[in-house]
């Protein structure tokens, strides 16, 4: 989800698995009041819930921003033929993290 697309969410609730693992995080003052001020407008929305949603959509967006790094072997053709090959940027590598990580988590959350 696009940080754009939040806003028209905000107005039903959302549901996802949480992780058991908590963050701390401060805020600048001006962020702490937008997060405020979103919280009124969005009264449905607990501001955990808020910063929760805004960090997930900013994410998908650093992911999808990640450069693709053309390496040396085809690893399939497009539909005009074309050679499509291997990413060896930091995309491959951060999505085999995200799994490890999502293994943990969800292991965690099993115990």
């Amino acid at each position: 989800m696009k940080v754009k697309e939040l806003v028209s969410n905000w107005q039903s609730l959302a549901q996802c698995t949480f992780a058991e693992t908590n963050f701390t995080v401060n805020l600048s003052v001006e962020d702490a009041a937008k997060v405020d001020a979103l919280a009124d407008l969005y009264p449905r929305r607990s501001k955990e819930q808020i910063i929760s949603e805004l960090v997930s959509a900013a994410l998908a967006e650093i992911e999808q921003s990640l450069p693709y790094v053309p390496g040396n072997k085809i690893v399939a053709t497009d539909e005009m033929g074309e050679p499509i090959y291997e990413d060896v940027g930091p995309t491959p590598n951060y999505l085999e993290l995200t799994r490890k990580h999502l293994n943990r988590h969800r292991s965690e959350s099993v115990s």
